[in-house]
């Protein structure tokens, strides 16, 4: 089931958006009250918390009225209510705001920080913190970065500007251009053009893998790779993704056995992914430039991230 929108008059808590549950079109539905639904969708949360809840105007309607507990079952009605979270562990480190206007933020997000609310961070993501420091309850980001990567993201303020500057996504016509440290490679003849097909690797979810050539599978992932400095054993990357696969660039890097510094999935899992952190060791992967052609105002943007890698961390991780 599709994840319906925010209503519009149910505010914010915390810069977190409330979740929504849509109640099916029955002829005969099994559940004379909204509240027997609500425990028999979510049981883990249990009748007597879902109870609770609704005496004390916690699920609501699409108006953001409160619905209370003896609320008849309606097929087609929504009901919104606010997950309760347990205590996440703190990102220890601060996003920056590079632009801002009436259409447009580009935040420059650190290390560990995801960029939208899952799994075990909600508050601790960038999309939440960026919500509730500029007061912007509608913003919404463009594209993605991993969590472990750090650098620039974009994000639209206003729902009609938003298809957009999403188009210029989709349609690849946002140059990107990230930096990362890795294995120095002279024996590589650069710059070096990386296709392949990328895609879940069966063993491990939060890992991908390219596909034996043998499979003859379509190439769904395309990057151009070039050295731009070396110290010692080490070598920084330019590299200018054209497709947006997920781990695409640490996929591509580790097939030429060129692994990023800091990975903690590529070669090898290092750690699982509901793991505790290791903030010395962050992977040294950074989201540093995009610039495109504004579709609202018609400007051209370009955009560099403030931070910078860090040797060292190659250094402490083997090199």
């Amino acid at each position: 089931m599709a994840r319906p929108p925010r209503a519009p008059a149910i505010a914010l808590r915390e810069g977190v958006a409330p979740s929504a549950v849509a109640l099916p079109n029955m002829r005969q539905p099994p559940w004379s009250t909204l509240l027997d639904f609500l425990d028999h969708r979510m049981p883990a949360v249990g009748r007597a918390v879902w109870l609770q809840r609704m005496a004390d105007g916690e699920v609501l309607d699409d108006t953001g009225q409160p619905l209370p507990p003896h609320t008849p079952y309606r097929g087609g009605l929504r009901a919104w209510y606010w997950r309760h979270l347990p205590q996440e562990q703190p990102v220890p480190f601060v996003e920056t705001v590079l632009y801002q206007d009436a259409h447009l933020v580009v935040a420059d997000k650190p290390h560990f920080l995801p960029v939208t609310p899952g799994g075990r961070y909600v508050r601790e993501s960038l999309l939440v913190r960026l919500r509730q420091r500029l007061n912007l309850p509608g913003l919404s980001p463009l594209h993605r970065i991993d969590r472990e990567t750090a650098g620039l993201v974009a994000f639209s303020v206003r729902a009609q500007d938003r298809d957009a500057y999403q188009r210029l996504f989709r349609e690849r016509k946002v140059d990107k251009v990230y930096e990362a440290l890795a294995p120095a490679a002279p024996q590589h003849t650069w710059p070096l053009h990386r296709r392949s097909h990328i895609r879940e690797d069966p063993q491990a979810f939060y890992r991908m893998v390219e596909a034996p050539e043998a499979e003859a599978l379509p190439d769904n992932s395309e990057t151009t790779i070039a050295p731009v400095e070396q110290r010692g054993a080490w070598a920084r990357y330019r590299l200018w993704p054209r497709t947006g696969q997920r781990h695409q660039l640490r996929v591509h890097l580790n097939a030429l056995g060129l692994p990023i510094a800091g990975d903690q999935f590529y070669p090898r899992a290092r750690r699982g992914p509901d793991e505790a952190e290791d903030f010395a060791l962050p992977l040294q992967l950074l989201a540093h430039t995009l610039a495109f052609t504004d579709p609202v105002t018609g400007q051209q943007r370009h955009f560099e991230s403030g931070r910078s890698l860090d040797w060292d961390v190659a250094l402490r991780d083997g090199g």
